[in-house]
């Protein structure tokens, strides 16, 4: 046994993958569903596998508006924040999943604090890093979709940053340069083949990257203003953490911070073969929620059907934690692991067959829900179940670094309860929103919504020009899985009116043109003006 982590932490890492003679024994066909509180517990309590608690402990509610300011620790932290594509948190042993192994994720979720309900705002590429690098909602700054373009007027995480006397970096996935809204007839680009300009770059002093590529096999970056194309030579995952990691281990006399930020688990679904080699045709528990039944597109190269596409997720997601122990390593190998936060989250989840969809864009719990892990220099261990959401990372990476934003942030600064310096969050709830798509033949462009949700409870409204109505009304409490739908309990009549008021009050709060129909006898918000040009682009 190797101890991969800090502190007593222990967690084997096996030369395979078990094969299904050495799985427990499910009952029924092997395609097996999550069962009962006591089962899932078992199967998750596999060899190299911490337990995770089967419920987090609250933390108290006060009013939205009260905000902390941090006072700058010393010496200051140096920062990494791991961005994955389209991974979704009931895909991390740290959250439950009885069928991946993922030793490192899960030990720096035991010894720093693990958010259970962080929510992707914004469930789409572009929205939720324009956020994630400004602090704004992307409907205040008329973000709306995929391959739109952030001005480079924004004044960013690198530019906070860099101010305090950090050095700052950034490693891969871009996507703020998209040419969608910019050159008629524009589609969506797969695979980036030109550089990111260094004025749109965000101001990082290291940048390493490229707008996009979801072919991880066939990965180009471009350093700073340099014109040359960089080659990845091999998997993508594995080719950016080998730049940060030559870099990190550079002696600096600064404290500094580096977002790395993989394309992968997003589709295409492929992974090293002796990842892959590992998956075949391993036995599978799949969430309660999936349509087993349903003919889904194929989307990597690995065998036949949604079965194979989910093992390659998985074994695409077991990379992501290969290499960051190998992260963990070079840090501890060059004396700055002690001083270092690392942070992991995504930008969005992966839906990969619940409800009978793929991909994200609806506000299902798994194309929401994104791991939101801080561990390392001052991090407290502790579980943080309140929602908490995209804008949050602007203010808590900051707040990390004893830096205050220059202009005030919609989102609340939760490095406080990181340190266990605080118990509480100044809200209720966070909103969340998705736009039409704006090109025919995209997945869901008809269907605009806004929604709300608290630590129980999660409320959506569906709807455009004539305003968004009542959709979706779910007890997360009693029903995960999100499979009956209350938004017509008449016994639950005053939670959907408190959580239409709390929506429209955040609505309010920022700014949002959306049209909202009356409903439980609260007033609704907004008319549609089609002359107006961000209602059409936002609802």
């Amino acid at each position: 046994m190797e101890r991969v982590l800090l502190g007593d932490h222990l967690h084997p890492r096996p030369e395979a993958a078990p094969g299904g003679d050495q799985l427990p024994r499910l009952p029924g066909p092997a395609l097996d569903r999550l069962g009962d509180d006591e089962r899932r517990g078992n199967l998750h309590a596999r060899p190299g596998r911490p337990a995770v608690p089967r419920t987090a402990t609250p933390i108290r509610q006060r009013s939205h508006r009260r905000r902390t300011q941090v006072t700058s620790p010393d010496p200051r932290p140096n920062l990494v924040l791991i961005v994955a594509d389209q991974l979704r948190r009931q895909a991390l042993g740290a959250y439950g999943d009885p069928n991946v192994s993922t030793p490192i994720i899960d030990a720096l979720a035991a010894a720093g604090t693990r958010f259970d309900a962080a929510c992707s705002t914004y469930p789409v590429c572009v929205p939720y890093r324009f956020s994630l690098m400004t602090g704004e909602y992307a409907h205040t700054r008329f973000i709306p979709s995929i391959e739109w373009r952030m001005s480079p007027a924004e004044r960013t995480l690198a530019d906070e940053l860099n101010g305090a006397g950090y050095q700052t970096a950034l490693y891969g996935k871009w996507h703020l340069y998209g040419n969608f809204g910019h050159y008629p007839g524009h589609t969506v680009v797969k695979t980036s083949r030109t550089q990111v300009p260094r004025p749109y770059q965000g101001r990082f002093q290291r940048f390493a990257g490229f707008d996009i590529c979801n072919d991880p096999w066939d990965t180009y970056y471009w350093n700073e203003d340099d014109p040359q194309a960089h080659k990845i030579d091999g998997f993508q995952t594995d080719g950016l953490f080998d730049l940060a990691i030559s870099d990190l281990r550079k002696p600096s006399d600064k404290p500094w911070a580096t977002v790395l930020s993989v394309e992968p688990p997003h589709p295409i679904f492929t992974a090293p073969p002796e990842y892959v080699e590992r998956w075949k045709d391993r036995e599978i528990v799949l969430r309660e929620n999936v349509d087993v039944g349903k003919d889904y597109n194929k989307r990597g190269p690995h065998g036949r059907d949604l079965i194979d596409d989910l093992r390659v997720y998985y074994a695409m997601i077991e990379n992501l934690d290969d290499n960051i122990g190998r992260l963990v390593s070079a840090l501890r190998e060059t004396g700055q692991l002690e001083n270092t936060v690392i942070g992991l989250t995504a930008d969005h989840g992966e839906l990969l067959g619940c409800h009978g969809l793929l991909a994200k864009q609806r506000p299902w719990e798994e194309s929401l829900g994104i791991p939101l892990i801080l561990s390392g220099a001052g991090i407290a261990s502790s579980v943080v179940a309140d929602p908490v959401s995209t804008e949050d990372l602007f203010p808590t990476l900051l707040g990390l670094a004893g830096v205050v934003p220059r202009d005030p942030k919609p989102g609340l600064d939760l490095s406080p309860l990181a340190r266990g310096d605080e118990t509480g969050l100044d809200r209720e709830g966070v909103l969340l929103e998705f736009v039409a798509e704006m090109r025919p033949g995209m997945p869901f462009h008809e269907e605009t919504w806004r929604g709300f949700r608290t630590s129980r409870y999660k409320y959506t409204v569906l709807g455009d020009a004539h305003g968004g109505k009542p959709w979706q009304f779910f007890d997360l409490e009693e029903d995960p899985y999100e499979m009956t739908n209350l938004v017509d309990s008449e016994k639950h009549v005053d939670e959907l009116r408190h959580h239409h008021t709390l929506l429209r009050d955040r609505l309010v709060e920022t700014y949002d043109h959306y049209v909202l129909a009356p409903a439980f006898g609260c007033p609704g918000l907004n008319e549609w003006d089609p002359e107006a040009k961000f209602q059409r682009r936002f609802g």
